[in-house]
């Protein structure tokens, strides 16, 4: 009935949209979005990209203190500016650019209340807030906010049949028409953020919010008529903010190709600069990989842990993720203080998991969590993983906020996991190193998985846009219908600050097969400097990425289905001569069995994969290199510069 009254309300809505309405556009070459007050005083607005419809004349509005503002308004422009900057940043590319035109207008409603609208263009996409002045206390009971997409939309969406969907956002990711999207899910119509749309005149679109600090994370909900309109975790109930409201950004993202989507970076550029007083100095925020126990054994032990320790050093990674378990050992903190020490001998820092029900306290600005990062800070350990929030109400999102305030005033980076997907909040607090919020790898260990490929081949051009993401990648003992050159691949096409690497550091060093491609692991960075989508890629089935690290070049190819045959033109590589390293499906080769490698491998529907096989080339930018991909297969090429 909800859902059905909604539907009913958009439609009255549009059949208002006819005459008597004032307009105002803001554009930037080629975006135009449309601010509209209709006849009947409801502000709505429309986003064209090269004069074709993106997001249909759909509702702006807020519900705050019982009062819907936005359905019965007079607007008026109040001000015009554009902004340009450029900062740097741990991702996909080095440093983002960001320039966009901007109108602020002043909302005002029957009883004179007065509020505002602020909407931004730019290239890479549309943006809009809401700022609602206020004192005390302020209830938000929702939001009007829409976006009507044209018929025969593609939509990217994650799935997972159970209620962990909306708490952990580890959904699978799958597509459907727009007209489906009320229906499609067994766990209803609300979706979490991010879709991505590829649209019928060509194209993408992707929503997302950006800056989500003091509110509640938005969700999707499709209500018909190719309609999504803004969702809350509190719902009815609403959610409290005192003094003044300014909501997180409603974003729109543009692209014409997946190149351009997969380098936008519109969501991290409408976050605050980071505060000059806790990030004065970054030198203790260091991209790196992590070897982690947890693949062969939930709980671990002092001793397990300093054998991590030693498996790093030897495979060069900066880091170990010590994760639940540890706070059962004999003498915690004096334990993990000698483990600290003998990995910083090593020059490998130290993580540690923490349950966030044990850090969740508000009173007194969070002083049993400044107490724990106190303990943690101690010991020597570098960094904090914190699990389970399981949500994205506000209580949760000023929880993620205050850990990264406390955990950057001592000099600590956060791995966020149990979480929703970023926000682009890792360029206000850059000590954010990794979050969840993905259907990551470990699934391969538990009976709801394994990850399809289709899956893997989505990710970069789904979750991966708006940040990174901790997919821990890499896994030769349990990779599901996927091939040890798709499992390689993962660590070129998946980016994170904090890469944890999933599979058992043991296996790794003493196994025969992996040596030839055991310095590339050791080698391949876990941020970029450029980022290039080669033009076959395609969402869900092929994900071609070549990426740049100072003068080299790393490409990565996740393939989903049939085996097939792939040219990969080099024409992205700079002047001069490249020596190629090639890890691509060895077909004819017997696979590995995997029975008896991972005690914890779900292997119901695989037991055996396809090893990898290295081959060695001298190239340059004018190569047309061709692969051959097993079915769900993958190939990574590390192209060394030479000297000239």
């Amino acid at each position: 009935m909800k859902n059905l009254i909604l539907l009913l309300v958009t439609l009255l809505f549009i059949a208002g949209c006819t005459s008597n309405k004032t307009e105002f556009n803001i554009s930037n070459n080629g975006v135009e979005a449309q601010v509209l007050q209709l006849k009947n005083h409801q502000i709505s607005y429309t986003v064209k990209k090269d004069g074709h419809v993106i997001i249909d004349t759909s509702l702006i509005g807020i519900i705050v203190n019982e009062k819907s503002l936005g359905s019965n308004s007079k607007i008026k422009l109040s001000d015009r500016f554009s902004e340009e900057f450029d900062y740097s940043m741990f991702g996909g590319k080095n440093t983002a650019n960001h320039k966009a035109n901007i109108s602020k207008f002043e909302i005002k409603e029957k009883d004179g209340f007065t509020w505002f609208l602020e909407f931004l263009v730019s290239v890479e996409g549309v943006a809009y807030r809401y700022i609602v002045p206020g004192t005390g206390t302020q209830d938000v009971k929702g939001e009007l906010s829409s976006f009507r997409f044209p018929n025969n939309t593609k939509v990217w969406y994650f799935e997972r049949n159970n209620d962990w969907k909306l708490k952990s956002h580890a959904g699978e990711w799958l597509c459907s028409d727009i007209s489906k999207m009320p229906t499609v899910s067994k766990m209803g119509p609300v979706q979490g953020l991010t879709i991505t749309c590829e649209m019928p005149a060509g194209g993408y679109a992707l929503v997302a919010e950006a800056a989500l600090y003091n509110y509640s994370g938005m969700r999707l909900e499709a209500i018909g008529d190719n309609t999504f309109k803004a969702n809350f975790t509190e719902d009815e109930k609403g959610f409290e903010i005192e003094g003044d409201i300014l909501t997180p950004w409603r974003c729109i993202l543009l692209a014409d190709d997946l190149n351009s989507l997969v380098n936008n970076t519109l969501v991290p550029s409408l976050n605050p600069k980071p505060d000059e007083r806790l990030f004065a100095d970054m030198s203790w925020i260091k991209p790196g990989k992590a070897a982690w126990y947890w693949w062969s054994g939930k709980f671990s032990t002092f001793e397990a842990e300093k054998r991590t320790v030693d498996n790093a050093e030897k495979l060069g990674f900066e880091y170990t993720m010590v994760d639940e378990g540890w706070e059962r050992w004999s003498n915690k903190w004096e334990t993990v203080t000698e483990l600290c020490n003998y990995a910083k001998n090593k020059n490998v820092g130290i993580f540690l998991w923490k349950h966030s029900d044990q850090l969740n306290f508000p009173e007194n600005g969070y002083a049993l969590m400044a107490g724990f990062l106190d303990s943690l800070k101690q010991t020597g350990a570098v960094g904090v993983k914190v699990d389970f929030m399981n949500g994205e109400t506000k209580s949760l999102i000023n929880f993620d906020e205050a850990l990264l305030k406390l955990a950057a005033e001592r000099k600590l980076m956060v791995n966020f996991h149990g979480c929703q997907q970023s926000s682009g909040e890792y360029r206000t607090y850059p000590n954010e190193v990794s979050r969840e919020g993905i259907r990551g790898v470990e699934l391969n260990n538990m009976k709801e998985g394994p990850l399809s490929a289709s899956h893997n081949a989505a990710l970069p051009f789904t979750r991966y846009v708006t940040g990174h993401a901790d997919y821990t990648p890499l896994a030769f003992t349990a990779p599901g219908e996927t091939t040890w050159a798709h499992q390689l691949a993962t660590l070129v096409c998946y980016y994170s600050p904090f890469q944890c690497i999933a599979e058992n550091p043991e296996y790794l060093l003493k196994t025969q097969k992996i040596q030839p491609a055991i310095n590339f692991i050791n080698e391949v960075p876990s941020v970029w400097d450029e980022t290039f989508v080669l033009p076959q890629s395609k969402i869900g089935e092929l994900a071609i990425l070549a990426r740049r690290k100072g003068n080299d070049w790393y490409l990565g190819v996740l393939s989903a289905g049939e085996k097939k045959q792939l040219q990969v033109n080099c024409n992205f590589l700079k002047e001069g001569n490249y020596s190629a390293e090639i890890f691509s499906d060895d077909i004819l080769a017997e696979p590995v069995p995997l029975e008896g490698l991972n005690p914890r491998a779900n292997l119901t529907k695989r037991n055996t994969a396809i090893p990898f096989k290295k081959e060695a080339i001298i190239c340059d930018k004018n190569n047309k290199l061709m692969l051959n991909l097993a079915a769900n297969g993958g190939a990574v090429i590390w192209f060394k510069a030479r000297e000239k």
